[in-house]
């Protein structure tokens, strides 16, 4: 091997890396953030109304310092996004607050929104996606992406940052769910573990397009059901039930779901003759 050779190629490499945003910092300022928003995930107390305050002073310079590393690929000054993100904090609070109460009144296992924030999965990716979100509409590229990956790395659960998600949004148990770039998600949608809400497959020159589905307001899917392709539209208070692959769009109020044939050994073949709602 010329290692000379691959020494510059490398350098090159590296050097060119300067404009890119480090993971670990990235990582650092969402941790910090969440710290902040929740004492759930805080290790500190706070004294007083004051010190909380000169804390988000704070994380809003934090946040401006980890944007201005990449400046040269900001629409933006560095400063002015970090203002929008800051102003931003109230209202992804409140959404948040939301989504622990509708994970608690929607799992009967759950005590209270405090377990929810304190010890569901399903919780802490949608508070990444909602801040990765909002950096997305920011036009800040890269780190709402390195946000949602780093999520799914914690908890299974992949909600791309583009994604348009509503309110009063209910994960359950949530591994395994992929949710695309191109998704739009209503209010008041429950989704459990091993749901996909991705893309037929296109040319690449169509990743401008919506490739993803839409899922109206009260609607709940159930594990492991797969729907596919923008032009599909899933109606509001529609159900649909575990393991169902979908690539066509249902009314509102339907039920859909699949019909599987159980035969056990001893006894007669059995055929579920209605689809049940469960919990786990």
């Amino acid at each position: 091997m010329n290692y000379r050779r691959f020494a510059r190629t490398l350098y090159q490499s590296h050097a060119g890396y300067e404009q890119l945003p480090q993971k670990t910092e990235v990582y650092r300022f969402v941790d910090a953030v969440l710290q902040m928003l929740f004492p759930q995930f805080a290790n500190n107390d706070f004294t007083n109304a004051e010190s909380v305050e000169a804390e988000l002073y704070q994380l809003r310079d934090d946040g401006e310092q980890l944007l201005a590393g990449i400046q040269p690929i900001l629409p933006r000054p560095a400063a002015a996004i970090a203002d929008d993100f800051a102003e931003a904090l109230p209202v992804i609070y409140e959404k948040l607050l939301e989504d622990a109460q509708a994970m608690s009144d929607g799992d009967p296992a759950a005590t209270g929104p405090n377990e929810v924030i304190l010890a569901y999965p399903g919780f802490y990716a949608i508070a990444i996606y909602r801040m990765a979100h909002r950096l997305c509409e920011l036009g800040v590229p890269l780190i709402p992406r390195l946000l949602t990956e780093y999520a799914h790395q914690k908890t299974g659960v992949d909600i791309h940052p583009g994604a348009h998600i509503g309110r009063h949004f209910c994960i359950d148990h949530g591994t395994g769910i992929v949710i695309g770039q191109t998704t739009v998600i209503g209010n008041h949608v429950k989704i459990y573990q091993g749901v996909t809400l991705g893309a037929l497959s296109v040319e690449k020159d169509l990743a401008g397009v919506k490739r993803h589905p839409t899922i109206e307001d009260h609607v709940v899917i159930y594990a492991g059901a797969t729907i596919l392709g923008g032009h599909v539209t899933v109606g509001h208070h529609s159900v649909i039930g575990g393991n169902v692959w979908l690539t066509e769009s249902v009314k509102p109020h339907s039920k859909v779901y699949h019909k599987s044939q159980i035969k056990v050994s001893g006894t007669q073949d059995t055929q579920p003759e209605e689809y049940l709602e469960y919990y786990i």
